[in-house]
C-alpha cells in the first residue's frame, strides 16, 4: 500500500493532501470534507481506512488553504468548493497510475453539495456518491444533472438533515438510495454507528466501480 502527502498543484492554488493507493486498487474515492475540516477529519479518516481495507484507494485534501480558511465565508462558498474538488479531481486524471481508475465522491455535511455538483459536471465520469450527514440540499439547482448512483446517509436522530435529504432525494434523477442509520446523531458520534455508515459506503462504491 502506497501512502504519500501530495501537492495538487491548481491554477490559482496549491492545496495539501493525502493519497493511499492499495495494490492493485478497485478505484479511487475523493473526500469532499464539510465546513471548518481539513484532510486530518477524524470521521473522515475513519471511513477512508476503511475504504482503503476494501481495496480502495483515497484522496483526503484540503479544499481551501489555511489562510482562506480562516476566511469564515469561505467554509459556506459552495462554488468555490466545487470548483477545487473540480479541478482536484481533473488534478488525478493527469497524475500516472491514477488516471484510468473509476472515481467516487465521499462528501461529509456542506462538503456534499460540492460532490454532488462536481458529479454533475463530470456526468458519466464520476462513477459513485456517498453522502454522510450531508447537505445535498444546497445543490438542489444542479442535482438533475447528476448521473453518478448516489447514497445518501443520514442518522436517525438528525431530524432537519432528514428533511432536507429528502428534499434532494426527490430531485435527483439517477439511480439513488436513501439510508437512515439508527440510533446515529449528525456526526455518528455513537458506538458502532460510524462503522455502520462507513461500511455502508464501502459496499456502495464497491458495486458501482465493479461497473465501471
Amino acid at each position: 500500500m502506497l501512502t504519500e502527502e501530495v501537492q495538487i498543484v491548481l491554477e490559482d492554488v496549491t492545496l495539501d493532501g493525502n493519497l493511499v493507493i492499495p495494490d492493485s486498487p478497485k478505484g479511487l474515492v475523493i473526500f469532499s470534507h464539510g465546513s471548518g475540516s481539513s484532510r486530518f477529519s477524524p470521521r473522515n479518516n475513519y471511513v477512508a481506512r476503511l475504504l482503503q481495507q476494501n481495496g480502495m484507494a483515497t484522496l483526503l485534501f484540503d479544499l481551501l488553504t489555511r489562510s482562506e480558511d480562516l476566511i469564515y465565508e469561505n467554509r459556506f462558498d459552495i462554488d468555490k468548493l466545487t470548483q477545487r474538488l473540480i479541478e482536484t479531481t481533473q488534478w488525478v486524471r493527469r497524475q500516472k497510475g491514477l488516471q484510468d481508475l473509476a472515481i467516487g465522491y465521499f462528501g461529509a455535511s456542506t462538503g456534499a453539495a460540492s460532490a454532488l455538483r462536481g458529479a454533475a459536471f463530470f456526468g458519466n465520469g464520476i462513477q459513485a456518491v456517498v453522502s454522510r450527514g450531508g447537505r445535498p440540499d444546497l445543490a438542489l439547482g444542479e442535482l438533475h444533472g447528476v448521473e453518478a448512483p448516489t447514497l445518501l446517509l443520514v442518522g436517525s436522530f438528525d431530524t432537519e438533515v432528514i428533511r432536507l435529504n429528502q428534499k434532494a432525494y426527490d430531485k435527483i434523477q439517477c439511480q439513488k438510495k436513501m439510508e437512515i442509520i439508527p440510533g446515529a446523531s449528525h456526526l455518528f458520534e455513537e458506538p458502532g454507528k460510524l462503522r455502520e455508515a462507513a461500511h455502508a459506503a464501502a459496499d456502495w462504491f464497491e458495486k458501482w466501480f465493479d461497473q465501471k
